[in-house]
């Protein structure tokens, strides 16, 4: 049977939620990976120091009820106005030094985001940002016109890096063509890729019924988006690095509330070997979820190592009451 085996694959950018939830769905991520970087983006937002280590301890004893002690879970701060020095060099000696800036609004959990990026307080507060040597994650979308939001906040990151140039700032889940050239026309300037805005479009939400699973924030794009996302990961670009966006919500919320998010983690290694090797790319694969994350980021690589097969896996249509991406399908590869 042919083998494949990953050497420390990071997840940039995933949501575990909290309580049952997280108890319910951390192993799809713990056992896969050998971190991820989590969002602050709670009921209760990151907000402190204090909050996020507390958090961390919580994903651990997930962690550990499920028998699995080689996860790192990576913490991030919900970026407020509040944030002070004193609290973001507590962070910093701490191991955290991941600030997440989502714009008021934007998207789930957002409502204590930032309203005006470009204050006075958030640039004072990214400034010492900077000097920490820390890193600035952004939810980069406007609240113009859907299709639009992505390519609507250019400006702003356009002035962040002319403004902190030796701040590395992430541009979320990139999900429009048009940002790749933004991306890299400056130094510090860097972005995460999920899986689903490579593989789906607008279609997959509303092309025949419609399929509120699929709906997420930023919104899934148009076919040429979907493209080029993807030829940029089969590259092994050096500015992009792997980050799912999985983000759980029980059925009800997605079918009767249309809850934002796409929740992927059960599949995630699994389906990216297999669009890697049908594209013949698979020597780029570990370049896009392991050595660009740890270069970008500054990671050490963990010395766990993921190995799959090439035996079918049937997707579960439900899990704990969510539904995951391509639910009902049959993936070539599986988790070993």
């Amino acid at each position: 049977m042919e083998t494949l085996t990953l050497k420390s694959p990071f997840d940039m950018h995933l949501h575990l939620r909290d309580g049952e939830m997280l108890e319910n769905i951390i192993k799809y991520t713990a056992q896969n990976f050998a971190s991820a970087l989590v969002m602050p983006n709670l009921e209760l937002p990151i907000v402190s120091v204090d909050l996020a280590v507390a958090y961390k301890q919580r994903i651990l004893e997930a962690c550990k009820k499920q028998g699995i002690e080689d996860f790192m879970p990576l913490m991030s701060l919900y970026l407020t106005p509040s944030l002070t020095e004193v609290e973001l060099r507590k962070a910093k000696e701490l191991g955290i030094f991941i600030l997440k800036l989502y714009p008021k609004g934007a998207t789930t959990g957002s409502q204590s985001g930032v309203k005006e990026v470009l204050d006075s307080k958030i640039l004072e507060i990214l400034g010492i940002a900077e000097s920490l040597g820390m890193v600035l994650s952004i939810h980069g979308e406007s609240n113009g016109f859907v299709m639009e939001r992505e390519v609507e906040f250019h400006p702003v990151f356009e002035v962040l890096g002319k403004s902190f140039p030796k701040l590395r700032i992430i541009f979320e889940h990139l999900s429009d063509y048009r940002s790749v050239a933004l991306v890299e026309k400056y130094e510090n300037l860097f972005a995460t890729l999920t899986l689903h805005h490579m593989l789906l479009s607008l279609d997959s939400v509303a092309g025949g019924m419609l399929n509120p699973h699929y709906f997420c924030k930023p919104i899934l794009k148009t076919k040429k988006d979907q493209e080029a996302l993807l030829q940029v990961a089969l590259s092994g670009h050096s500015k992009f690095s792997f980050g799912s966006d999985s983000a759980p919500h029980l059925r009800n919320a997605k079918e009767q509330k249309g809850a934002a998010g796409i929740f992927s983690a059960p599949i995630l290694l699994p389906l990216l070997v297999q669009t890697f090797e049908s594209n013949r790319a698979l020597e780029k694969l570990e370049t896009f979820i392991s050595y660009n994350a740890s270069k970008i980021y500054q990671l050490p690589l963990s010395k766990k190592n993921v190995r799959l097969c090439k035996k079918p896996m049937i997707i579960p249509q439900e899990c704990y009451g969510v539904v995951p991406m391509l639910a009902g399908e049959t993936l070539e590869w599986s988790v070993a």
